[in-house]
């Protein structure tokens, strides 16, 4: 038996030398494996659109401010700057009733990522928490409150003569997560922002936010789907336009701008494949 304890002690030491020795490799967690289950009728399609996307943007992998990078880096929120691009006054009732439909549209997407009370395919989160930490106005008098619950930035203009918070508080201008110049600190930064134009046609979108008309928006605070801002969310999280094909049994989806108001299980299961192949970059 003390042989036996013996040569035990020994080969437990070595191991442990080994795991201690400086230059020596060990072996990296184990990611989850993919949990990719779509409809059998979706399968083909949204093969097609993942070829799509990977043909026409050479930097997929590299680019890091999706907004899954923003989420992620938030530990599982995200916080949004208002850039009132209008002369049109906003009452406090007005301002709440803007942040609570950007929650209640931006929770839609976010909704699709969790199956069965748990995140889809080792998507970490049920719940993205959406923090709106800051208005931009040309004059602080369009704005008819006087609290402090939101940060105001009054006559911060960009090169286009448009409101916006300040840029040393912007993911996008600081996508390394240094928000040390910015007044509030790095719990007042803003991933994206919500662009309302007056007279703005449309929208867009990308991984900075959504811009949509001003009258629009406010226009739609009582619909169920604010479906062009739903729109361009999808943008900021990397999905793409259909403007020129449909992938294979498909023609009414979010995506595919003027042939769906609301958020179809097409468009989540793009979402989720989008999640499916960048999730590597989080160790997941």
């Amino acid at each position: 038996m003390r042989s036996f304890l013996a040569r035990l002690a020994t080969v437990l030491a070595a191991l442990a030398a080994l795991v201690a020795a400086p230059g020596v490799a060990t072996a990296a967690p184990s990611r989850v494996a993919d949990d990719w289950n779509p409809p059998a009728n979706l399968v083909q399609p949204l093969g097609e659109v993942w070829n799509h996307v990977e043909s026409t943007y050479p930097d997929l992998y590299g680019f890091r401010n999706y907004g899954w990078d923003q989420v992620m880096a938030n530990r599982g929120s995200v916080n949004y700057c208002v850039r009132w691009e209008s002369d049109a006054p906003v009452s406090a009732a007005l301002r709440d009733q803007i942040h609570a439909a950007v929650k209640k549209q931006y929770a839609k997407w976010m909704a699709t990522m969790v199956e069965n009370g748990q995140g889809h395919n080792a998507w970490p989160y049920t719940n993205v928490p959406v923090n709106i930490v800051g208005w931009a106005v040309k004059n602080r008098s369009t704005l008819q409150w006087t609290d402090n619950s939101v940060d105001i930035y009054a006559g911060n203009l960009d090169g286009g003569g448009a409101p916006q918070c300040s840029p040393d508080c912007g993911r996008f201008f600081h996508q390394d997560g240094n928000y040390s110049r910015c007044p509030g600190g790095a719990a007042r930064h803003y991933d994206q922002s919500l662009w309302l134009t007056k007279g703005f046609q449309g929208g867009a979108g990308g991984d900075w936010g959504q811009r949509v008309g001003q009258e629009y928006f406010t226009g739609a605070l009582n619909q169920e789907n604010i479906h062009i801002y739903l729109h361009e969310v999808g943008h900021t999280f990397g999905l793409d336009d259909f403007y020129d094909w449909t992938p294979t049994g498909q023609c009414c989806f979010l995506m595919n701008a003027g042939s769906a108001t609301q958020i179809t299980e097409f468009d989540k299961w793009m979402l989720r494949d989008f999640w499916r192949h960048l999730k590597s970059r989080y160790g997941l």
